[in-house]
């Protein structure tokens, strides 16, 4: 049989597949989000998620050591800080958790890693919110914006190279943006959430910061059914100043990310979120599937749809993959 066409030949070994990948993950790409919680006295590991834990202030170091021994591209910071009340006030406190968390880390990678702080009150509220409550029970958006301004310059002052703007908020970039600018901080960088929907795929995420949040967060969040709504979302953002912006969650965004990728000229990151981590972790250890396998199918998935950056918690395991076998 003679046939011309056979592209079979490009497959034929490991090594002419990696030849002729069109789709690669380098560590440099990865954010590996990361847990504090205060007065913690050992890592305390979280439901769900295998291997992630909530950190005390030496292990979150050690933490860190980690990430840029692997090359990692960030690593992203969330504080549980030991009271909470209904304006999320520790969240602004110099000596909060996450601002010292933050001034930590920055001093021990300086330069190596991007240091990037989660800029939201959710952890940080009596009431699970992700902003703040007017006399009706509902998040009042520009009372908010004032909120995250001054969280946004405390972080910048404990050394944060860039802001994950999450709480999807109208205006939240800009402002934020502007409030930076006008404190001197114009090298800090804002990581914009800007397609972030409503999603029942945050379910270990909670537990992990211990949420308070009774009800949902659909009045801001997105609706999971919407993506014209996703690409104003998305271009309002890039045009207040975001540097990056984000579409979470991710395997069930894919479309999102490629289409915000066609629409941008600034890098797209998409979030691997922890209930599609535990998916893949809960088939795995029930034997449905071939973890590893999966993982990298997962991972290339979102860079293959158009993602610059990615969020994950198996960044570090990742690393150790690509240094095994020089491949994603």
């Amino acid at each position: 049989m003679s046939l011309i066409e056979r592209p079979r030949r490009l497959r034929a070994s490991q090594a002419m597949r990696n030849l002729v990948a069109e789709t690669n993950v380098v560590p440099s790409q990865l954010i590996y989000p990361t847990f504090i919680k205060e007065g913690l006295t050992e890592p305390k590991p979280i439901k769900g998620l295998p291997g992630v834990f909530q950190n005390t202030e030496a292990s979150l170091l050690a933490e860190v050591d980690r990430a840029i021994a692997a090359g990692i591209g960030g690593i992203m910071i969330f504080g549980i800080p030991a009271e909470r009340d209904e304006l999320g006030s520790a969240a602004c406190e110099p000596n909060g958790i996450l601002n010292r968390a933050v001034a930590a880390v920055r001093e021990r990678a300086g330069d190596k890693l991007v240091v990037v702080a989660d800029l939201c009150l959710d952890e940080f509220t009596s009431h699970g919110h992700c902003g703040v409550l007017d006399g009706h029970g509902n998040v009042d958006n520009d009372a908010t914006l004032i909120a995250y301004g001054k969280m946004a310059v405390a972080l910048a002052k404990a050394g944060a190279h860039m802001l994950g703007a999450s709480g999807m908020m109208d205006g939240q970039v800009g402002y934020v943006r502007a409030e930076l600018d006008k404190a001197g901080f114009i090298d800090v960088s804002i990581l914009a959430y800007s397609a972030k929907y409503a999603s029942a795929f945050y379910g270990p995420f909670r537990d992990a910061v211990e949420s308070e949040l009774d009800g949902d967060r659909r009045t801001y969040q997105q609706d999971p059914r919407n993506f014209t709504e996703s690409m104003r979302e998305v271009r309002l953002d890039v045009e207040q100043g975001a540097d990056i912006v984000m579409v979470k969650p991710a395997l069930a965004y894919l479309d999102v990310i490629r289409e915000t990728s066609q629409i941008v000229d600034v890098p797209v990151a998409a979030y691997l979120v922890s209930g599609e981590m535990a998916m893949i972790e809960v088939a795995a250890e029930q034997g449905l599937i071939d973890r590893e396998r999966a993982i990298l199918e997962a991972v290339a998935s979102v860079r293959r749809a158009g993602a610059t950056v990615i969020c994950t918690y198996w960044a570090l395991e990742l690393a150790d993959m690509f240094y095994a076998r020089k491949t994603l």
